[in-house]
């Protein structure tokens, strides 16, 4: 990999790490175990590696912004994590935060498009 590839991939990573958060806050609005929480974000192209994504998953419960407990239904036991509401709370906020950061960013790659808000 050449060094623009590097500094680019870089980047990319860093605005990637928090739309991580995000997207894991949302889509435990509906209970999932860890692995299927990765599959699914794969598959609308929010790839996260295994590494990176339990780690965040035990700070979020630590935090207080999921909760968890263990399926022992299955050969195997699981460990299902829920959005909590303060997890709720903070998933609107970054979401508000989110649309005004794409709004102006809008207006800086599009100075003709016009604003909605």
């Amino acid at each position: 990999m050449n060094e623009r590839d590097e500094t680019t991939a870089g980047h990319v990573q860093e605005l990637r790490r928090g739309t991580v958060v995000l997207a894991c806050l949302i889509r435990l609005r509906t209970p999932d175990y860890g692995y299927a929480l990765l599959e699914s974000l794969d598959a609308i192209g929010i790839a996260v590696d295994a590494n990176t994504l339990y780690p965040l998953l035990r700070r979020l419960e630590k935090q207080g912004l999921l909760t968890s407990e263990w399926n022992t239904d299955e050969a195997r036991p699981r460990k299902f994590y829920r959005t909590s509401l303060a997890g709720e709370r903070l998933a609107a906020a970054l979401t508000d935060e989110w649309h005004l950061i794409d709004r102006a960013l809008t207006r800086l790659t599009d100075p003709d498009e016009e604003d909605e808000s």
